[in-house]
């Protein structure tokens, strides 16, 4: 069913809960089942707790009614940065990063301040998203001594800078996009040599709560819709899953767990994305502009690849 299929797990970690409670259970999984992945680490201050003013975007309200937000991330951690100071995960969890890096997983950066990021890089000029980039690379250094060669933008957010400084810092590939086939960015004026490998599969927390899904069927859900990108008309034999440390590593590790399970009887190959850009750069890739667009299930826009030349995000 899954024969021949190639699923890169691409794990974000967004808090300090999430890099101290979430990643150590993962790697477990992970371990157990002989299973490959990649973290993307944020590295700086958590302050999750001043995501809640996106309460007035499109859907953000729907999100949290259906995941449960509270639940999966603690009060304490919907207080950082709000109420309580946003503390540093790259000095107060670096040994559970670099625990990562030692048990032989690949670990790239997700961010400096996830939320600064994810509220701000869209609209930000050049000058911003260098300061902001460059802050994470910096902290990522301080934390595993040397540079990633990897990116994953907080929130799939991304803008034409973001785009250019990943092929100025020599990246391999990034992920920082939803949707499509790997494919390199077309900039304002030229085109990025570093691969976009977007996550082709619905995350857990948009599927979840919609239409009947909980989390004792979101695994069958998932490996369907797995299934059905490998079997349909375009037969898409490189797939990309973003599973969250704060959720899939915590409350619906179970679950998680089961969607493992599933893919490999199908047969299907679980690998890192360095693998997934291995793999994809072996054919020609597509030059496509980025651009932003809503996804099902998100708040928000995301950024999003399109065939044609329209404006970057």
């Amino acid at each position: 069913m899954l024969e021949g299929t190639h699923i890169g797990l691409k794990v974000d970690v967004d808090t300090l809960r999430g890099t101290r409670e979430g990643v150590p259970r993962l790697t477990r999984l992970f371990k157990k089942h002989g299973i490959d992945a990649t973290f993307y680490f944020s590295v700086g201050p958590d302050n999750t707790g001043r995501a809640m003013r996106r309460v007035f975007r499109k859907g953000f309200a729907q999100k949290v009614a259906r995941t449960s937000v509270l639940k999966h991330y603690g009060l304490k951690t919907l207080l950082y940065g709000v109420l309580l100071p946003g503390p540093d995960i790259g000095l107060r969890a670096g040994d559970v990063m670099r625990g990562v890096h030692d048990a032989g997983f690949e670990v790239g950066l997700h961010t400096f301040d996830h939320v600064r990021w994810q509220d701000y890089v869209a609209k930000a000029d050049a000058a911003w998203t260098r300061v902001e980039f460059e802050r994470g690379l910096a902290a990522f250094q301080r934390v595993f001594g040397f540079l990633p060669r990897s990116h994953a933008a907080a929130g799939w957010q991304i803008n034409d800078h973001g785009l250019a400084l990943e092929q100025e810092y020599g990246l391999a590939f990034a992920s920082d996009t939803r949707g499509g086939p790997p494919f390199l960015p077309k900039l304002v004026q030229t085109m990025s040599s570093c691969p976009q490998l977007p996550t082709t599969l619905p995350t857990f927390d948009e599927v979840l709560g919609v239409a009947g899904v909980n989390e004792s069927s979101i695994a069958d859900t998932l490996h369907g819709l797995s299934l059905a990108a490998a079997t349909g008309p375009d037969k898409v034999d490189l797939q990309v899953f973003t599973l969250h440390a704060e959720l899939e590593g915590m409350l619906l590790l179970d679950a998680f767990e089961s969607l493992l399970r599933q893919w490999r009887e199908s047969g299907a190959s679980i690998t890192r994305m360095a693998q997934i850009h291995e793999l994809a750069v072996r054919r020609p890739l597509p030059i496509r502009s980025v651009v932003l667009g809503e996804i099902a299930g998100r708040s928000g826009t995301l950024a999003v690849q399109v065939p044609s030349a329209a404006a970057p995000a």
